[in-house]
């Protein structure tokens, strides 16, 4: 049993949703024993080898009487926010919510003694944001069976080599016994529930995680389920913490991000993200149709930190006069990416999220063939904007002439009318900057090499694995050949050493990955990526070409993860 296309409707209409992570945690707040504890906030209890009686021991000091469940769901709607999902409970197994079948929750183990999930279900349904829970269906490092769980009668302690395999009779009870019954307790207690964000899966079987689908779907039909309760069986798709894809998806997939570099609150990480690279990531996640799920982690006071509601704040003004760009918008019709910006598209309209205004007023769009109808800023809807359309029998191009200075300090959006329904040519052509983007998922593939849901070569390991593509030319001349990869995964170091070659022309340059310099992409602020230049091709004439990239050579122990290749003008 899953759920029809339309429960789907309202969540990919949304595109931006409020993340919280808040717990017991948030007491500690890092710290433990007058000792900052490395990792993330919520991963104290593990991280901090802190037993289980001692970590019950901070339940009489939870009590968040400064909770304004009205104050967090009014900023997440000011903030253009459609969604909220907030930690029911997490791996450290404290049930934020009241449960008549675990003691070990906020009503009944702290002084707070009241629901915040009540009164959080009550405001988004005041604000009319969707109410959504996280649950941590096979993690839980307090209930016996679960994933992780310290046993403390067999006298390993957190360094159990078996905490992480389960006996299966173990496990299916502690689904039987513990999930289900909060579930039952979530899906029935608050009104209508718009997803359960499962999450870490683990041990869990492709078998389990079909049948805690569908009893979500039994209690509530239209109730999401997140790609997270394992094996792909969701209803939509999640992408790595932080992970920013290549290009366009395919499919119904979320990004779930910080504002800092922890989830639950840690009071000594002022990492903050500034506004404009948080607005970059907005637009960029939309521009490939993946929603961005924002995260705020309150303190055990029940406050969301001052620098994150500034921050949303400042989001929440942009999304006012330039939301109509995001909310219920599709994917670019362009599958590469543009060094001046993103594009969206609704309809008969294009979306050109500018965040590098040209310095000469003049933006240019390769491979447009609708007719532009008209062009207008959202935030200086008054703005004269010249559009200029010329094509010959393969090359189209858009030009338009933009005021001298940008509306918008971090993000301008230019609204492009078009008569009929937009029309683009998706091969790989050269951009008005003189580049030509190649990015792993447009490529054609051979041999054993794979493009993963991020868009990036997975199972590189054989040289008669290649990818190949074809690329447009408008003004000729020598190239250098820049070949982006990535690290292995959420803030792996990168690692070099691969012989790669390209061949484009008639002409090979072929050489050892080294890092020449750090990306610069927002991809790679938690997910590292490297710029290695290969060398330098000459395509002189305008026209057509195919572009073949192979490994010859495979470092030990590294992935090659290729993101995309850059063939950037030499002046």
């Amino acid at each position: 049993m899953t759920t029809g296309k339309d429960a789907l409707q309202w969540w990919r209409e949304a595109r931006f949703g409020l993340f919280i992570h808040w717990g017991l945690y948030a007491v500690p707040a890092g710290t433990w024993q007058d000792e900052q504890v490395r990792g993330l906030g919520e991963w104290i209890m593990y991280n901090g080898r802190i037993p289980i009686a001692d970590y019950e021991a901070l339940t009489p000091q939870f009590n968040p009487v400064k909770f304004d469940a009205d104050a967090w769901v009014k900023l997440a709607a000011e903030a253009g926010m459609k969604y909220l999902v907030i930690t029911s409970k997490h791996h450290d197994g404290f049930c934020m919510f009241r449960s008549a079948s675990n003691p070990f929750n906020i009503v009944d183990a702290t002084p707070f003694g009241r629901d915040p999930m009540a009164e959080l279900a009550a405001a988004c349904h005041k604000y009319g944001l969707r109410m959504c829970f996280y649950y941590s269906q096979a993690q839980d490092w307090h209930a016996p069976g679960g994933a992780g769980h310290w046993e403390e009668s067999n006298g390993k302690g957190w360094h159990n080599p078996d905490a992480y395999s389960r006996p299966h009779e173990d496990f299916a009870a502690y689904l039987q016994n513990v999930v289900k019954p909060n579930l039952h307790e979530l899906l029935t207690q608050y009104g209508d529930i718009g997803l359960i964000w499962f999450d870490t899966p683990v041990i869990i079987t492709r078998e389990q995680s079909e049948d805690l689908r569908d009893f979500v779907h039994s209690l509530q039909p239209n109730c999401l389920v997140s790609g997270r309760v394992g094996h792909d069986v969701g209803d939509y798709g999640s992408m790595g913490d932080n992970q920013i894809p290549v290009g366009r998806v395919k499919g119904a997939w979320e990004t779930p991000a910080t504002l800092n570099d922890t989830w639950g609150y840690k009071s000594y990480d002022h990492n903050w993200k500034s506004a404009d690279k948080l607005l970059y990531l907005l637009v960029d996640l939309a521009s490939k149709g993946v929603n961005y799920l924002l995260n705020v982690g309150p303190t055990g006071e029940g406050l969301i930190p001052q620098p994150s509601i500034d921050l949303l704040q400042e989001i929440g003004r942009w999304m006012q006069v330039n939301g109509e760009a995001i909310h219920g918008s599709e994917a670019s019709p362009y599958p590469y990416e543009f060094d001046w910006g993103r594009i969206t598209r609704k309809g008969k309209s294009l979306y050109l999220m500018v965040t590098r205004w040209p310095a000469d007023g003049k933006l240019r769009l390769p491979g447009l063939r609708s007719r532009v109808l008209a062009a207008s800023l959202l935030a200086a809807p008054n703005a004269t904007v010249k559009v200029k359309q010329s094509h010959t029998a393969d090359w189209h191009e858009l030009d338009l002439t933009l005021p001298a200075e940008a509306p918008d300090p971090c993000v301008s959006v230019l609204r492009l009318d078009m008569a009929k329904a937009v029309d683009v040519d998706e091969s790989p052509l050269q951009q008005a900057n003189g580049r030509i983007i190649l990015p792993a998922h447009m490529a054609a593939t051979s041999g054993e090499v794979k493009v993963d849901k991020g868009g990036m070569t997975a199972g590189w390991r054989a040289a008669e694995d290649a990818l190949a593509w074809p690329l447009r030319v408008k003004h000729g001349g020598t190239f250098r050949v820049e070949f982006i990869s990535a690290s292995a995964g959420h803030g792996a170091a990168w690692k070099g050493g691969h012989e790669v070659s390209f061949t484009v022309a008639g002409q090979t340059v072929s050489t050892a990955l080294v890092k020449d310099r750090d990306s610069d992409s927002p991809r790679a602020q938690h997910h590292p990526e490297a710029v290695s230049v290969l060398g330098e091709v000459d395509l002189p004439d305008a026209g057509s070409y195919e572009a073949i990239v192979q490994a010859s050579a495979f470092a030990p122990d590294s992935q090659l993860r290729l993101a995309e290749i850059q063939l950037v003008p030499v002046k």
